[in-house]
């Protein structure tokens, strides 16, 4: 009989599910968009129902399309969006309200009040104090939906991850259960004991009780027949934050290694080794994965709008019809052009950090046109990643020998090119576009010993790009990128 895995990415703009064969080729790729709900404020939903349905969808599509019998899976991985959190009651399995998505900014005032704590919630979970991540969203669902702190009062209340929330779902409400990479983004992890702190709970006035069993990210998630789709109920083997699921299917798995995710965000991640390295510039340390009792961690940089602000090009101001055309297009911009753009649609967080930044262009002379708007928001993107980079360089005593990247904007060859030319070193990028999903359903097929860890290094073949950029070019352009940057942060009052 066939063996196969079953890779879920949900992520912030869809879902992707990969179906992978026992020697890690993909068989087959489904992807389903979800609705975005976002309003005036920059406050950013998602349906939890609708990604569950569409999770379903997809399994069901995949089989059919495959020609694959269930009982030919022999497990399943999962990669999700970090950060974004999900409020549901635990009896009935019932949201009490739509996810608030990891981009979401309505906690700001929560970690306002919370400034006198600020020191003190980094050295417990490695992470600034920010609306960026979970704890802050969850406090701010205690406060404002319908019965949330009655619930929890009650131990009926379900604060977690999205992974969390599809594990929940996909066992039938049996498991409720995050992996240690997903729970170190929350804020409220410690990432020295490997628990739930406390301390950090009581301070956004939490009951741990009401938070995910922590499990090794190719720990045992329970079975799943997703709904009856299946004939035969499945393992899920794997679960890691999207992130982190790259990290592992790039194989960074040495200290000094990193990737940088590109999507609708991006998050630069270095693996640090088997201790945490504490930043003192704004950088996050959290875990990396944990297999098999075995802990590694990260330093990482995460970025706000990336491959969202492309989005932002299409759909909002319609001056382009599909981002494939942004290579072509920032290849014949006007070299004289210094225009620069700021994508601080809902602030600025690594390693500016400051959530009351709006965006903005710069530089606009009667030269700018769109070919120039165009290039300002790829070169934004290849900005923001250097700035992350070497910082991260200063923190870990690393010099970073190469940046391996994923993520769909990693097809566009300008990006790429003027991103190897911004860190004068090489980038690489690989063949497979869909790692968190690799990732995801790697961990899951050694843990189910359907491959195994040298296979696993084999199947990500990557092409380089090299720095040709003069170093007068590149220090002209980094240093007007950070009058840009000085000109935006702490603009707003």
């Amino acid at each position: 009989m066939k063996k196969y895995i079953l890779g879920i990415d949900q992520s912030t703009q869809g879902t992707k599910l990969l179906l992978f064969a026992e020697d890690g080729s993909i068989v087959h790729k489904a992807v389903k968009t979800h609705s975005q709900y976002v309003d005036e404020r920059g406050w950013v939903e998602h349906d939890p129902e609708e990604i569950w349905q569409n999770i379903k969808t997809l399994v069901h599509d995949t089989l059919q399309a495959a020609g694959v019998k269930g009982g030919e899976i022999k497990a399943v991985g999962i990669s999700n969006q970090r950060e974004t959190a999900m409020v549901w009651q635990r009896s009935t399995g019932r949201p009490l309200g739509r996810a608030i998505v990891w981009q979401c900014p309505r906690g700001e005032s929560i970690c306002e009040k919370l400034r006198t704590y600020e020191q003190e919630i980094q050295d417990i979970t490695g992470l600034p104090l920010s609306p960026y991540f979970s704890a802050a969203k969850f406090a701010w669902a205690l406060q404002n939906m319908d019965s949330a702190a009655k619930l929890m009062e009650q131990e009926d209340l379900c604060l977690g991850t999205m992974d969390s929330w599809l594990v929940f779902k996909m066992t039938a409400g049996q498991v409720f259960a995050t992996d240690f990479s997903n729970a170190s983004r929350t804020q409220l992890f410690d990432i020295d004991r490997l628990c739930w702190s406390e301390k950090a709970a009581q301070i956004f006035g939490i009951r741990i009780s009401a938070l995910a069993d922590v499990r090794d990210s190719n720990g045992f998630y329970g079975n799943t027949d997703f709904d009856g789709i299946l004939s035969e109920p499945v393992p899920i083997r794997a679960v890691l934050g999207d992130s982190h699921a790259a990290l592992f299917a790039q194989g960074c798995y040495a200290p000094g290694t990193a990737k940088a995710t590109y999507g609708t965000g991006s998050s630069v991640m270095m693996n640090v080794g088997s201790r945490p390295v504490r930043s003192h510039s704004g950088l996050a340390a959290s875990l990396a994965w944990s297999i098999s009792g075995k802990p590694s961690y990260v330093l990482e940089g995460n970025i706000n709008y990336t491959g969202a602000a492309v989005t932002w090009l299409k759909d909002d101001l319609q001056l382009i019809v599909s981002p494939k055309e942004t290579s072509a297009l920032a290849a014949a911009a006007n070299p004289q052009d210094r225009s620069y753009f700021v994508p601080a649609f809902t602030g600025l967080s690594a390693p500016y950090w400051d959530s009351k930044a709006t965006g903005m262009y710069t530089g606009i002379t009667r030269i700018t046109g769109k070919k120039e708007m165009v290039r300002a928001v790829l070169d934004a993107i290849a900005y923001q990643i250097h700035d992350v980079v070497c910082l991260m360089e200063r923190e870990s005593g690393y010099k970073l020998e190469e940046l391996r990247v994923d993520g769909g904007p990693t097809g566009n060859s300008y990006l790429m090119q003027f991103q190897a030319d911004m860190l004068n070193g090489d980038v690489k990028v690989p063949e497979l576009a869909d790692l968190s999903a690799a990732g995801a359903a790697y961990a899951a097929g050694i843990a189910a010993e359907v491959y195994d860890s040298t296979m696993v290094k084999h199947c990500v073949k990557r092409a380089a790009f090299h720095p040709h950029m003069q170093a007068g070019v590149r220090t002209r352009l980094l240093n007007g990128w950070k009058k840009a940057i000085e000109q935006t942060v702490g603009a707003v009052s």
